[in-house]
């Protein structure tokens, strides 16, 4: 199975870049998932569920360790998410008994701020170490404290995404921009122009999302 997803396996090349099998997939997988959350479809978890293993695989290969180490933490938010989605509390439903959307107070967003530069400080100079650790397991780690970044504001993003916080978007458009930069700087083409459908999909996610959230309120 790994040597079937393997990055070797170019089917199409970009930019001079031959873009693997895993890569295709796990593109079409994620503007899949990422489509229905803009629709706010409780079925952007389960696309979510496949998605988590195919970028564990692939940014494995890719060298990309805090992505990959992120991924079985971010598939049990994935279900938590789900189940929140699914199972609101009294009075946090919605017309079609789902979880409504709501706000982070100006508090909440600057503890939220705050944790995400924190933690991805603290796994930054985390990763620098993995490679003497485990030698025989991981390369040098590339772009350390950049990688960290971005996994800490997915992590972020994907919670209050689960909570069904507006203010997930902001945090998704964090994302993809700094994803754009990581990618590059990794040597991909074809992943920074989908993290650029990515921006705009979390751009009219944000207008959806919005509109739902002044009805429910």
């Amino acid at each position: 199975m790994t040597e079937l997803f393997s990055i070797e396996n170019v089917i199409f090349s970009i930019g001079g870049q031959g873009v693997s099998l895993i890569e295709a997939i796990s593109v079409v997988s994620g503007l899949t998932c990422v489509y229905l959350a803009t629709r706010a479809k409780v079925a952007n978890f389960w696309v979510g569920y496949i998605y988590n293993v195919l970028l564990f695989i692939l940014f494995y290969q890719k060298g990309l360790y805090s992505s990959m180490l992120v991924q079985p933490v971010s598939f049990v938010i994935n279900f938590f998410g789900h189940y929140r989605w699914t199972h609101p509390k009294s009075g946090e439903e919605n017309s079609k008994k789902q979880l409504k959307i709501t706000l982070l107070t100006n508090k909440q967003r600057v503890y939220f701020v705050v944790q995400l530069l924190v933690l991805a400080a603290v796994w930054g100079f985390a990763l620098t170490g993995l490679d003497d650790l485990f030698p025989s397991i991981f390369r040098e780690a590339k772009r350390p404290f950049l990688d960290a970044f971005v996994t800490m504001a997915i992590l972020t993003a994907q919670y209050l995404s689960a909570q069904k916080k507006l203010d997930c978007w902001a945090a998704w458009l964090t994302v993809n921009i700094t994803n754009i930069t990581l990618y590059l700087l990794a040597g991909m083409v074809f992943l920074p122009m989908v993290s650029a459908g990515y921006t705009i999909l979390a751009f009219f996610g944000f207008r959806m999302w919005r509109k739902q959230w002044r009805q429910n309120n």
